[in-house]
């Protein structure tokens, strides 16, 4: 029996090791959040932030490759190819060459794959993870390169670079000929059912803000990309971003932001909550960069208010907080470039 001893000790470690790598993985991203912005979402909450039950927290550094700050573009791209880029660029190392992404390999795997933004699905972040272009401004071939990889589930705004456009082509068709269902509006989003692969497009570009209309959008269509991305057995890869916290602090509209950084967290608990129950699950929370380099001046916790100022409308070089929940979640501790971020997912995800 004594001899048994460390052959049972390593069998133990191992399964215990094994059973810390998740089948999902659910990538949120808060477009421009910085701890200033989490701060000002939790004043206005009372106190607390469902990305609280995390237990891990880590720093992200987000320079990109030729700019001490970086873009969404970049930003997204290191996350999506584990590489610095350019400004600008999407889906593309700093020489312009198109590198596969964690989305295309985790489709490549048998994995089912879905993106949800706020923005229009052509915009930086979302086109980061399926499109491969040298500048985020050509969001019509980024909507043709919607055609070239079978993502199961995508939900933005952009109808008019799919449907408007200067080559007088409509990939609504394109998407129906793939079997897609394709909703046009929050009414036929509602209408859809799994398994058929889903394009929503919702809005002519970006959606609307949340406290003009949107809603609880996010949350919806985020709870509706898990429902179908989880009938597929290998797993999934999903990314959620929450695009408009960014658009706050460009406009240095503190309001603004504190509205989109509830939204984003009521989406937040949401995912938390199928994480928790499904036990497969590793979610990570974490943004692009600091967008305005916002500071809270003053506030109230009891009466939920803040005050913030501002000291450009453009964005800044601080590292982001990365908090992370589930198997494999401890992966995310420490202080780190952006693009390890990718190499974490691939390694605990893709190399099973």
């Amino acid at each position: 029996m004594k001899r048994l001893l460390p052959f049972l000790f390593l069998f133990t470690l191992l399964n215990t090791y094994a059973q810390q790598k998740p089948r999902k993985v659910i990538l949120m991203i808060g477009d421009g959040m910085g701890l200033a912005q989490i701060y000002a979402g939790m004043t206005a909450k009372g106190g607390h932030l469902a990305l609280e039950r995390c237990p891990i927290i880590g720093l992200s550094k987000t320079n990109s490759a030729d700019d001490y700050v970086t873009d969404s573009a970049a930003g997204a791209t290191a996350f999506s190819i584990g590489q610095k880029t350019f400004n600008g660029a999407i889906g593309v190392d700093s020489t312009g060459k198109p590198v596969k992404t964690i989305l295309e390999e985790a489709e490549a795997q048998g994995l089912a794959t879905g993106l949800v933004a706020t923005s229009s699905v052509t915009h930086a972040t979302p086109a980061a993870f399926i499109a491969h272009q040298k500048s985020r401004k050509m969001e019509e071939e980024i909507a043709l390169d919607f055609l070239k990889t079978p993502v199961d589930v995508f939900i933005g705004g952009g109808q008019k670079f799919f449907m408007k456009r200067k080559d007088g082509r409509n990939l609504i068709d394109s998407l129906k000929a793939k079997g897609y269902f394709v909703a046009l509006s929050k009414e036929d989003l509602l209408k859809y059912r799994a398994p058929q692969p889903l394009a929503a497009l919702l809005a002519e570009n970006s959606l609307p803000r949340y406290s003009q209309g949107r809603g609880d959008l996010l949350k919806k269509a985020a709870l509706i990309a898990i429902e179908t991305l989880n009938r597929n057995p290998k797993g999934f890869f999903l990314m959620i971003e929450g695009s408009q916290i960014d658009w706050g602090g460009h406009n240095n509209d503190t309001q603004y932001i504190v509205e989109e950084m509830l939204d984003f967290d009521n989406t937040i608990e949401a995912v938390l909550d199928f994480a928790e129950k499904d036990g497969n699950t590793l979610v990570i929370i974490t943004a692009d960069h600091e967008t305005g380099g916002f500071a809270l001046v003053n506030g109230s916790l009891e009466k939920r208010t803040v005050e913030g100022k501002f000291i450009t409308t453009e964005h800044t070089a601080e590292p982001v907080p990365v908090f992370a929940f589930g198997p494999g979640a401890e992966e995310f501790q420490g202080f780190y470039h952006n693009t390890e971020i990718y190499h974490k997912i691939k390694k605990l995800l893709l190399s099973h």
